[in-house]
């Protein structure tokens, strides 16, 4: 027992390990976080929806989004995004690996009548001959890939974009990552939890690395039948780290924001939001 203990609260190098499938397409997790997303009594995502709808606003006007104006909403997730840019009469092309939320987000398009263009694939995996103006990453996935990912999602972005296209994403300052501490949990569920849809236990362990500027919330679900761990990875950024691997990509950095509605950035922000433009 000792040393099921010691692997549970063991500390990996920064991403060694690599699950955002156990997320996004375990069908009974997946079905949790989009069950979580649809429900309109929860406070929070009422004024999640509002942010969103006046982020597009923010964006139509930012990006100059006009009819046909080609967009990719990567990890587009249910659609929010590329929903509502589609109504704005962009044409829009979503990719996401998770099928539930990519079906989900089909059948929203199809009640509208928008003919959005959906993807699902895992967006690393992505290729192909269309070229957009504007490309998206949001709710700050991009702090979930590793180095290498990230140099690869940023070449794919350069090659996608038309000369002149922006790219929009957002990533978690350093601000945020002060904020967070480590810390341990343990949780009993018996029946129909986040996890798994039988009796489990979960052990999280949130551990930080200081000189990575990366933090991990480490999952270890134990059922009867099977153990499993689920590793979340996050990158933490300064304004100066962001450019830089931005720039080494060969992309030019026209600004930073706070928010996805264009707030000003200040040293309070705990997210980054970056416009950079292929040349």
């Amino acid at each position: 027992m000792f040393k099921e203990f010691e692997k549970i609260n063991s500390r990996p190098t920064p991403f060694q390990f690599y699950t955002a499938d156990a997320l996004w397409t375990d069908n009974h997790t997946s079905s949790k976080i989009l069950e979580s997303d649809l429900n309109e009594d929860i406070e929070v995502s009422i004024q999640n929806r509002e942010f969103i709808n006046r982020s597009i606003g923010w964006i139509v006007t930012r990006f100059g989004i006009v009819k046909n104006s080609l967009v990719a909403d990567f990890g587009c997730g249910m659609g929010s995004y590329a929903t509502r840019l589609a109504e704005k009469g962009a044409d829009v092309t979503g990719i996401d690996f998770s099928e539930r939320f990519i079906q989900h987000a089909k059948g929203v398009a199809k009640q509208k009548g928008l003919a959005i263009k959906y993807v699902q694939q895992n967006y690393l995996e992505f290729e192909t001959e269309e070229r957009f103006d504007l490309i998206t990453l949001l709710l700050c996935d991009f702090c979930a890939l590793n180095p290498s990912q990230r140099k690869t999602m940023l070449k794919k972005f350069y090659t996608f974009l038309n000369p002149g296209g922006s790219v929009l994403l957002d990533v978690y300052s350093m601000n945020a990552f002060d904020q967070r501490e480590e810390t341990e949990k343990y949780e009993h569920c018996r029946l129909d939890g986040f996890w798994s849809p039988e009796n489990y236990y979960c052990f999280q362990n949130i551990l930080k690395y200081d000189e990575e500027k990366v933090v991990l919330d480490k999952y270890t679900i134990i059922e009867e039948k099977r153990t499993r761990i689920v590793y979340n990875w996050l990158q933490y950024y300064s304004k100066d780290s962001l450019k830089k691997e931005f720039e080494e990509s060969g992309f030019t950095v026209e600004g930073f924001y706070s928010d996805l509605i264009g707030t000003p950035i200040s040293p309070e922000s705990l997210e980054i939001v970056i416009i950079a433009k292929k040349p």
